[in-house]
């Protein structure tokens, strides 16, 4: 199922929608890193090309090949 959630992005309101699997793996991976889920996508926002919700899962995707 896809879930669409509101975050406070560098200052910003925005809203990504996600499947509900990278939403559980990107909790799991924030907190693993001792972060949080907002401060993760933050990250991962000012390293993007193209659409946010794209670049999360290709992030997430990566980090669980070990890229």
């Amino acid at each position: 199922m896809v879930k669409k959630r509101s975050l406070l992005i560098a200052g910003h309101p925005t809203s990504v929608t996600l499947e509900e699997e990278f939403w559980s793996a990107l909790k799991d991976l924030a907190a693993t890193r001792g972060t949080s889920v907002t401060a993760l996508v933050e990250a991962i926002d000012q390293g993007r090309e193209g659409n946010l919700s794209s670049a999360i899962r290709v992030w997430v995707l990566r980090q669980y090949r070990g890229a």
